[in-house]
């Protein structure tokens, strides 16, 4: 091999080692885990500040460089564009998983010996899952009902809050639901941020709404066609350098005048289209302000071209590149589009009363920028979980209950299993104690007590049962409304399972020398202050 390479193999070296890296990245994610987990500070390389709870923002903003480590943070990327909530429980129970391992191996058996048990463990987990459902959704058109089954979701991220934001989210994914329910779209559920307010004045929207004033005098239009374009609004500009020679005052003034007429002529053929409202994504000059109030056109500007895009969904236009009149197919459409203020902020929505099948904006008001962020990841958890009940609408009870009862049956199935592989089963079972010990732990709650507590009651076939954390005793989960979504749990433990399999198979790893680029400058002596 090359000069510079690193060379790790065997098991005290490479699968110890990796197995060290995973456990260390669950212990960070840990204590954010359920409505009880704490908050984590997150200063990223470019010196922007996150305090969050939510373990995709955690992992996305952490720089991680080991290889194993970021095997995991794979999984739960995957689980958040699969499932789109669970990422924080999928590296959990990977971690819990190879520590378990970890012992295993210590103990003697061969990683090959506890990858075999723990594809039976794993197989035989999501058979029981499917035994574990304890509720469905009957009807995914009716609020009340999707509420109850999205309050789990959101009080995980924002703990407090649920009663506000879960119907706030059902009614926004419920306004917008196709014919075809599975064709729903989590991207036309869209949140606008306005600072200021509490979090309680939190509201839905129907249609796109942006956080931005209109340019013109004109704010209120209704059944408006509208003419998008991805520039600017102003005189023409040639694309090469070029010298005007003017011999007098008159034909200065005759120049001025042409370049009046040539917008002008623009702007009269696009009113005559019929458009009434036209959006920029880049600056509008004076002159051809002065026209668009003449020709009573309202004018807005968005230079954010992913804002640009979203609008062409909303009403069904077509960005063009070209100033001009737009055919009637480039056109959109919608019902009202009209300013108003919330707050001290002004915003301008594009209102589509009619179309079943547009855009909802949950318009969230809140204190500080960083809280505003936490609801709207909360929102896209909400929202995630909405569009998993239309594919699968059952639940699994909360609470840590599926977890006890996925850890006694494996017990159970370890016991029944000859070899070696048995080991390796009823440390798969084990495992899942990670969630209900978790919970308690993050709650202020003695782990060991509430583990034995659940235990005798899943011993008498109470598989509802879990951990309710504000009285700090088991109850039913059912009675409680703490539900989970078995997709979620499906998809996480089948990831995790993958990952830690793919981590116990490595015996070497293989560095190569980091690429040589320009060496940074030598730090020099700093003076004291």
């Amino acid at each position: 091999m090359k000069e510079g390479y690193k060379h790790l193999s065997g098991v005290s070296e490479a699968t110890l080692q990796s197995i060290e890296a995973v456990k260390a990245l669950s212990q960070i994610l840990r204590t954010s885990l359920g409505p009880n987990g704490m908050n984590k500070m997150v200063i990223n390389h470019l010196e922007k500040l996150f305090v969050t709870n939510d373990a995709a923002t955690i992992i996305k903003e952490l720089d991680i460089i080991h290889p194993a480590a970021k095997i995991a943070v794979l999984a739960s990327e995957m689980q958040e564009q699969e499932i789109g909530d669970g990422t924080n429980f999928t590296i959990v129970f990977c971690g819990e998983v190879l520590q378990n391992a970890e012992t295993l191996i210590r103990k003697g058996l061969h990683p090959s010996e506890i990858i075999t048990g723990y594809t039976k463990a794993a197989e035989k987990s999501l058979q029981i899952l499917e035994e574990l459902a304890v509720a469905k959704v009957e009807d995914v058109t009716n609020v009340e009902q999707v509420t109850k089954f999205l309050r789990t979701a959101v009080s995980s991220k924002q703990y407090g809050y649920e009663d506000l934001l879960a119907p706030l989210i059902a009614k926004a994914c419920i306004q917008i639901l196709p014919k075809n329910p599975k064709a729903f779209n989590v991207d036309n559920v869209r949140v606008a941020k306005i600072l200021g307010g509490g979090v309680l004045e939190t509201r839905v929207m129907k249609g796109q709404v942006v956080t931005r004033d209109t340019e013109g005098t004109i704010k209120h239009v209704t059944n408006a066609k509208i003419a998008v374009f991805s520039g600017g609004i102003d005189v023409p500009k040639t694309e090469t350098k070029d010298t005007v020679v003017l011999q007098s005052a008159e034909d200065l003034l005759n120049y001025a005048k042409s370049e009046e007429k040539k917008i002008e002529e623009v702007i009269r053929k696009i009113s005559e289209t019929g458009a009434k409202v036209v959006v920029a994504g880049a600056s509008i000059g004076e002159m051809a302000l002065h026209f668009l109030e003449r020709y009573k056109l309202m004018v807005l500007k968005v230079p954010s071209k992913f804002e640009l895009r979203r609008i062409c969904k909303a009403v069904g236009a077509t960005p063009l590149v070209k100033l001009g009149p737009p055919t009637p197919e480039e056109l959109g459409r919608a019902d009202i589009v009209t300013v108003e203020e919330i707050g001290s902020t002004r915003v301008t929505i594009f209102r589509q009363e009619s179309d079943e099948s547009g855009i909802s904006t949950i318009v969230v008001r809140a204190s500080t920028s960083n809280l505003a962020d936490d609801i709207e990841r909360a929102i896209d958890d909400g929202v995630n979980v909405f569009k998993g009940l239309i594919k699968d609408p059952r639940f699994v009870p909360g609470g840590g209950a599926t977890e006890i009862e996925l850890a006694k049956r494996l017990q159970a199935f370890g016991d029944s299993t000859p070899g070696l592989a048995q080991y390796a089963i009823k440390k798969f079972g084990e495992a899942f104690e990670v969630v209900p010990r978790t919970l308690a732990e993050n709650a202020g709650l003695k782990a060991i007590d509430v583990l034995s507590s659940l235990y005798a009651a899943h011993s008498k076939d109470q598989i509802s049962d879990g951990l309710d954390i504000e009285e700090g005793e088991v109850r039913n989960m059912v009675d409680a409304g703490v539900l989970d979504l078995l997709t979620t749990k499906h998809w996480a433990i089948k990831l995790a399972t993958d990952a830690a399999l793919t981590i116990l198979r490595v015996d070497q790893i293989i560095m190569a020398k980091r690429a040589g680029g320009p060496k940074p400058p030598a730090q020099g002596a700093r003076d004291e202050e």
